[in-house]
């Protein structure tokens, strides 16, 4: 069923558990993620990446993912992942398929970023969608500390002026995690975390957790974390379940059994990573 960004991340927060979000670059990964969802009785929420929207195929995964999302027996939200211009916030959220988009204004100046999520609220709210923002940016596949050496961590004063002034629903925070492959083992500022948690009210997302280790991620969420990102694992999980079927299935053309395989691999990803979550590890969701 489709639910709200806002319901999916308040249920989780008060359930002192964090929501899952999950890129999905096709309608299979989104029925695995909603397989999993489901088995759990707990919500999620399926990213699109940028890419992926303006792509030739957008057009055609939005609707897609949207009506996988509306046929699950669990609240799910649609995301439009990481955008950077206005324009596609307005075509995204023209279509009506989104219930909320990420707006990356996190190489932006302060005031230009509360600018950016301003024009962004402005257009989400009468279709009833949220915005989630980024402060202090997040690398991609890169070692973590670029960041820190170019001041890319989210300062918690200026979190709290972005949350007053510009009042988005979620909050993304770099504290030393990023997207992609760690180029290091990751060393989260979970002081830096306290300080920004102490700042705001809004909820916070963690990006990157794909290469974060499991009790990393149970200690974001016990620090106050109310949405976590997956990317990377999910692919490679993917890849994995391909070249593992392949050489089985391709003789015979054996399509359904290849994407029911994929389905049941993207599943059992997204159902640890929702374990890891729910602010109880070993317990049922």
């Amino acid at each position: 069923m489709i639910a709200s960004f806002r319901e999916i991340l308040e249920e989780r927060r008060s359930h002192g558990a964090a929501a899952g979000a999950f890129t999905c670059y096709d309608a299979t990964t989104a029925i695995g993620v909603v397989h999993a969802a489901e088995a759990r009785g707990e919500p999620a929420i399926l990213l699109v990446s940028e890419s992926s929207f303006t792509g030739r195929d957008g057009r055609l995964l939005l609707p897609a993912l949207h009506a996988v999302a509306d046929a699950a027996m669990v609240p799910v939200c649609v995301q439009l992942d990481h955008v950077t211009e206005l324009e596609l916030i307005r075509a995204a959220l023209a279509t009506g398929l989104v219930g909320a988009v990420m707006v990356d204004g996190s190489r932006l100046p302060l005031a230009d970023n509360v600018g950016f999520v301003r024009a962004a609220r402005k257009l989400a709210e009468p279709c009833g969608a949220h915005v989630e923002a980024e402060l202090g940016h997040i690398e991609g596949g890169e070692d973590v500390a670029r960041a820190a050496e170019a001041g890319g961590l989210t300062d918690p004063d200026e979190a709290a002026s972005l949350a007053r002034d510009a009042a988005p629903g979620c909050l993304a925070v770099s504290i030393g995690n990023v997207h992609g492959t760690y180029a290091s083992e990751p060393r989260l500022d979970w002081e830096r975390l306290e300080r920004i948690r102490a700042a705001v009210t809004i909820p916070l997302s963690l990006h990157g957790a794909s290469g974060l280790s499991d009790p990393d991620v149970e200690r974001a969420v016990a620090s106050g974390i109310a949405k976590v990102n997956v990317n990377t694992e999910i692919r490679a999980r993917t890849f994995e379940e391909l070249d593992r079927r392949l050489p089985e299935l391709a003789p015979g053309y054996r399509v359904l059994e290849l994407d029911a395989a994929v389905v049941e691999a993207v599943a059992e990803v997204v159902a640890a990573k929702l374990e890891l979550l729910s602010g109880r590890a070993g317990g049922a969701g």
